[in-house]
């Protein structure tokens, strides 16, 4: 009798590690939007620009990542990756005009993308069995949300003691301690001997060619659009709008006294609840279609968001939407990327991926950058709540015609 694959293994662990501490820094920035604006004066929409070109950097990065990593070595492209996400962090700490600091963005968008999801889920995917694969990718997912529950708190402690360029250097030196993880990232090679024989363009031909591969991609944009723009910009609009805080509450006996405090909370709120929300979605992918687990999840987004908007904004209100967002939050990558690997195989999961998430990204950039742009305009985020409405609904629909059966491979 064969033994049982095991589920944790060293690369998965190596992966979470790294996923983890990559996550925690990115997931912070919305709450540098006001001490930055505050310091220099710049518009709500100048630092928002920053964050949505970090977004569109990072997915521009991911096929190049993912492409270096099957060219060169999974582990050449994490240190490329880290090292480049932690100049940007230091040089983004030295900024002083809003151009500087966009154009270091850029470097942080790569780094991440080095580090982050598409280089790493596609090195846990080879590694895990058949079986386990679809677990797997769940568990490198939900570091990335254990990333997201402690950085926003503790870019909230350290901005108390330190300014927020020491804050930037801390978190380089964060970054850059993830490439002691690095011996583990070994992972054996999986893929089948048709995907092996295959080369990366008639991977990529097979794949757009494929109507259903279209329908990923769009489908995954408003994913990046929701995503990115309650990162960057939650943390104030909770601070600005939400009523006060009970002195004698509930939040306050915790210590959370300020709607600014409790905007960094609700970051926190929203990763540790997509937490179980991504393990869920990953055990339920492994037995379930998962198109109709992606629908189900944009829709649940959509009246989350609908409800929450039209609806008072209250310290109970923000709580009770990070929590259902959250356990929708990045539920969506496991299925996603286990999509892409069932349907086209693994050996170039890393490639195809990150094309997949290049249009999660774009959606990533219009919503952080059209937040601080309407923000200016109006002096709310009305508007780009409703949009963010509108193509959650757009994605529910869009993943409803994918063939989740694989193509035939392009004849060698």
């Amino acid at each position: 009798m064969s033994q049982k694959a095991p589920l944790i293994t060293p690369v998965l662990i190596g992966g979470c590690i790294i996923i983890l501490f990559g996550f925690a820094a990115r997931a912070s920035f919305g709450v540098f939007q006001i001490p930055i604006a505050s310091e220099f004066g710049w518009p709500r929409s100048e630092f928002s620009l920053a964050i949505a070109i970090q977004n569109l950097a990072w997915g521009i990065g991911q096929p190049i990542f993912g492409a270096l990593a099957e060219r060169f070595g999974d582990r050449k492209a994490i240190i490329l990756g880290a090292l480049t996400y932690a100049l940007g962090l230091v040089l983004s700490s030295w900024a002083i005009t809003p151009g500087a600091m966009q154009a270091y963005e850029i470097l942080v968008g790569f780094g991440i993308a080095g580090t982050g999801f598409g280089v790493i889920l596609a090195v846990v995917g080879r590694a895990a069995s058949d079986e386990n694969r679809s677990l797997a990718l769940g568990i490198a997912t939900a570091a990335g949300s254990a990333g997201q529950v402690i950085g926003a708190p503790i870019a909230e402690l350290l901005l108390a003691s330190f300014p927020w360029q020491t804050v930037f250097l801390i978190f380089a030196v964060a970054i850059l301690a993830t490439l002691f993880a690095l011996p583990m990232m070994r992972s054996p090679q999986l893929a089948s001997r048709a995907e092996l024989e295959q080369s990366l363009g008639q991977a990529l031909t097979r794949a757009f060619r494929d109507p259903s591969f279209t329908l990923i991609f769009l489908g995954f944009f408003s994913c990046g659009y929701q995503l990115a723009f309650i990162t960057a910009h939650f943390p104030a609009m909770v601070a600005e709008t939400c009523g006060a805080i009970a002195p004698n509450g509930f939040l306050a006996a915790l210590g959370i006294s300020t709607t600014s405090a409790l905007g960094a909370v609700a970051i926190s709120v929203i990763g540790l609840a997509n937490i179980a929300g991504t393990l869920t979605a990953a055990w339920a992918g492994k037995r379930w279609s998962k198109k109709y687990l992606l629908a189900g999840i944009y829709l649940g987004r959509t009246i989350a968001a609908a409800l929450f908007i039209a609806l008072p904004i209250t310290p109970g209100s923000v709580l009770i939407f990070s929590l259902v967002m959250g356990a929708l939050w990045l539920a969506t990558v496991p299925l996603t990327s286990g999509l892409v690997a069932h349907i086209y195989g693994l050996r170039y999961m890393g490639t195809l991926y990150g094309i997949v998430f290049l249009s999660h990204q774009i959606g990533g950039f219009l919503g952080v950058w059209l937040g601080g742009k309407l923000y200016d305009v109006y002096g709310n985020y009305t508007l780009v709540w409703w949009i963010g409405v509108g193509v959650g609904a757009f994605s529910a629909l869009v993943h409803l015609p994918i063939r989740e059966n694989r193509p035939q491979m392009v004849p060698a």
